[in-house]
């Protein structure tokens, strides 16, 4: 099982440098992937080519760029670039967004999210195996009067989707080679999702999709501080219904309860648990939350876990 880290370094003095020296750390802990958050800063596809190049030994990849606000044409272009870069490293992570944030963000309303994904991913899919499209739908087109491949990443772009909801699970399992769930617990995972997108891909002729279980999570002594914390920084997807719903389904009630704390063998015990659930991958975020120590002896565990 591949395990592997979300890197931000949002408050220090350059955050690229920063991040390829997070970067470095994760790879000489014994690391074997790194992830890197779309916001409305730091570009993610950037900043994951970046990584790849100067951290070879790592798989890099977005979890995850919303469809609302972007275009499968610049998309591509974007995947395609670091998949080149890092010479065949670059996995995309995609996600419906939110109206919680698309509608004040990009001024543009939220409608119809999952047809929008399922166009979304046919005409990226094209873009990104044959670097030409010819796709007419209800709510994108995207053609190709030039060619669009980027030498270097004629292999493709694995395309993963940040799903959770029985809709999007079903789209993803047919059109992408996997899905990125965040804040979905064991119970989820093998109650809810893995079941529903399997099943979809399946139907759909595909291979066994990748189940890429993003948890936050680091390895502390002072479990309830480091909760404390969490509730705090996760309270925003509180707001957000989706995130609700697969909280719920974890069996928690806040999206803090479904974050990995305590010490070395209750967070094995817990990568375990996400395992027999399901999950093909293992990805914490939010390792910086209880201190530089803590930090780098949850990187040090994850490390023994990936190898």
């Amino acid at each position: 099982m591949t395990v592997g880290v979300a890197l931000a370094a949002l408050n220090d003095g350059n955050q690229i440098d920063a991040t390829v020296r997070l970067a470095r750390e994760a790879a000489e802990a014994g690391l074997r992937s790194a992830w890197f958050g779309q916001t409305f800063g730091a570009d993610s596809p950037q900043l994951a080519a970046i990584v790849g190049r100067e951290v070879p030994d790592l798989q890099v990849g977005t979890s995850a760029i919303p469809v609302f606000g972007r275009h499968p044409l610049t998309v591509s272009s974007q995947a395609q670039t670091a998949q080149a870069a890092t010479h065949g490293r670059y996995h995309l992570g995609l996600a419906l967004g939110s109206k919680f944030l698309t509608e004040p963000g990009f001024g543009i309303p939220f409608e119809r999210p999952i047809a929008r994904l399922r166009e979304f991913l046919i005409a990226l899919r094209q873009l990104t195996e044959t670097g030409t499209a010819d796709f007419h739908g209800e709510l994108l087109t995207a053609t190709t009067p030039a060619p669009a491949r980027v030498p270097g990443a004629e292999g493709g772009v694995p395309l993963l989707v940040a799903a959770m909801g029985p809709q999007a699970l079903r789209v993803s399992g047919e059109l992408a080679d996997g899905i990125l769930p965040f804040l979905a617990g064991p119970r989820a995972l093998a109650e809810h999702i893995v079941p529903a997108v399997t099943a979809a891909a399946e139907a759909a002729g595909r291979p066994a999709p990748r189940i890429v279980a993003i948890i936050p999570g680091v390895v502390t002594d002072d479990v309830d501080s480091a909760r404390e914390k969490f509730t705090e920084q996760l309270a925003l997807y509180e707001q957000i219904p989706s995130y609700v719903r697969v909280v719920e389904r974890s069996g928690a009630k806040r999206a803090a309860d479904v974050a990995v704390i305590g010490d070395e063998e209750t967070v094995a015990d817990e990568v375990r648990r996400f395992r027999e659930a399901g999950a093909t991958e293992v990805v914490f975020s939010r390792t910086d939350i209880a201190g530089e120590a803590d930090r780098r002896r949850t990187l040090a565990l994850l490390g023994e876990l990936a190898s």
